[in-house]
């Protein structure tokens, strides 16, 4: 993780649905640099509704926000849909839950790969080819001609969130949303995705704010994980402290409801304590 003194993103804001109690009350949060950072929470907390405005997407639900959400020292709330239109899917990349229903099933890999190369970029057809193979060899695919031919109904629901990654990483975003991006899949899949995450993050030094509901499943890539709980931030804190030492009632009955400590999180306590006397 790189050290900063500038935030990658920063913001302090409250979230409201037309007609309905605020979502997002007051909620702090900042990202540096190449640095991961878990939001966890269940559902109706309020994850998605954060990813939203980070997004400048809240028009979708009829929401508002107060306050400010800053990104690389421009204020995204202060930003019309034009100026906002041209950072999302570039500088912000986002991956959803769903794979195969946020790819489109009509169309080839290769087509939405350069959709989404073409919405921020312009270049001859070989700089377009470059541009996803290099995305597709980032995640792990391959990246021939009889490969991208295919349409999403053909890959597996793994191939799929990766070619999802490739495509959210064509343009080496600064800050990778991910939003419940491993929550449809086997365990299996969705410990290796959580490894191309890492891996990409160790790469490219972008910042990624990973969304899940799940806290086990962060535990492994994050630098901090920020609780959110009822709408608030709870606590934020680094990884292992919010295993090892969590401060609010409400972490510590997540904590409490784990079948079992991640495997390296009790590593972690055990070289804090130091070599065993036995």
């Amino acid at each position: 993780m790189t050290n900063s003194p500038q935030p990658l993103l920063s913001m302090r804001l409250s979230v409201y649905y037309s007609g309905k109690l605020c979502v997002l009350r007051d909620v702090a949060l900042d990202i540096q640099p190449g640095e991961i950072v878990g939001l966890v929470g269940q559902s109706g907390s309020g994850k998605s509704t954060l990813a939203l405005a980070i997004l400048g997407l809240l028009g979708m639900k009829n929401a508002s926000a107060e306050g400010h959400i800053y990104f690389r020292g421009d204020d995204l709330l202060s930003l019309n849909e034009r100026e906002i239109r041209k950072i999302r899917g570039s500088q912000l990349g986002l991956v959803l839950q769903s794979p195969l229903t946020s790819l489109n099933p009509a169309l080839k890999i290769r087509t939405q790969l350069k959709e989404a190369w073409r919405a921020h970029a312009s270049g001859t057809a070989a700089d377009c080819d470059n541009a996803i193979r290099g995305a597709m060899a980032s995640v792990s695919l391959p990246h021939d001609d009889e490969f991208l031919k295919r349409h999403p109904g053909q890959l597996s629901v793994g191939q799929a969130q990766r070619v999802l990654i490739a495509m959210a990483m064509i343009h080496r975003p600064a800050l990778l949303i991910a939003d419940e991006a491993t929550s449809a899949l086997d365990v299996i899949t969705q410990s290796e995705i959580l490894a191309l995450f890492a891996g990409l993050n160790r790469q490219t030094g972008m910042g990624m704010l990973y969304i899940s509901h799940d806290l086990a499943s962060v535990a492994g890539i994050c630098h901090r994980i920020a609780i959110l709980h009822q709408g608030e931030i709870v606590e934020c804190a680094p990884t292992a402290r919010i295993f090892t030492a969590p401060q609010h009632p409400y972490t510590q009955r997540l904590i409490a409801a784990l079948p079992q400590v991640p495997i390296h999180i009790e590593k972690a306590i055990a070289a804090k304590a130091g070599p065993s006397q036995y």
